[in-house]
């Protein structure tokens, strides 16, 4: 077993398994992978499952019923990791988004410089966005500048889905009171590390959109987000308060 897991979410993403998983092993620094599957209807699941007879110590599967939202799936993908005691626990999307290279680098970031939580960040030097329309650049741009004003958190890429995870900063969130499933989910969880006061670094990463497979990304994300944001910070207040 190495020291790190990369979970992977995945929901129709039978296009870009198989490359993201090779990817990912042919790195020089050993990573496991875990992906976490909402019963694809296009079997994703099966070509991992395949896969697995190749890669039978480093590559594991948990299935769900159904698809329940990307906060759970990575909740009950940190649950798993911490069970089997991995150091380092990333997430990453399986669409070739976030450059598996980086992966080192914000291992680095944690294991060789001390930072508690890196983030593959796309807003830390200007805007590093590939292949994404206009509209979309300003709309995620915008929204990480409307948290970081919200929630008052340094963090200039705040709906960033690309980390690293110490191990004890997932222990010291009570992962069972996260409250959001969708976008909203990526700004909680550093939310909740910022107020623990742990060590956030940002490490820049060029984003390239998906060239296969369909986006996941939908209004009611959005307005998850957008509402979230202004209930979780108001909840914030009030715990202090007590």
């Amino acid at each position: 077993m190495q020291d790190a897991i990369v979970i992977i979410p995945t929901y129709n993403e039978i296009e870009n398994i198989e490359a993201i998983i090779r990817a990912v092993f042919s790195l020089e620094k050993a990573f496991d992978v875990l992906i976490v599957d909402d019963n694809s209807p296009d079997l994703t699941a099966s070509k991992v499952e395949a896969l697995q007879k190749e890669f039978p110590e480093r590559l594991f599967l948990e299935v769900r019923k159904e698809k329940s939202g990307l906060g759970t799936a990575y909740i009950h993908g940190f649950k798993w990791a911490l069970a089997r005691h991995y150091d380092y626990i990333f997430e990453m999307d399986a669409d070739f988004s976030h450059n598996p290279k980086d992966l080192i680098r914000l291992y680095k970031a944690c294991h060789v410089e001390g930072a508690d939580m890196s983030i593959g960040s796309r807003y830390v030097k200007g805007v590093n966005v590939v292949n994404w329309p206009m509209s979309r650049v300003l709309l995620s741009f915008l929204a990480s500048k409307y948290v970081r004003f919200i929630t008052r958190m340094k963090i200039h890429d705040t709906t960033a889905g690309f980390v690293c995870y110490k191990r004890k900063v997932l222990e010291a969130l009570n992962l069972n009171k996260i409250r959001f499933t969708g976008y909203a989910f990526q700004i909680e969880m550093k939310f909740k590390t910022y107020g623990k006061q742990f060590e956030i670094v940002e490490i820049p990463v060029i984003f390239t959109d998906r060239t296969k497979g369909v986006s996941k990304m939908s209004s009611g994300i959005i307005s998850e987000a957008i509402f979230g944001v202004i209930s979780m910070k108001i909840r914030s207040i009030f715990k202090k308060g007590k």
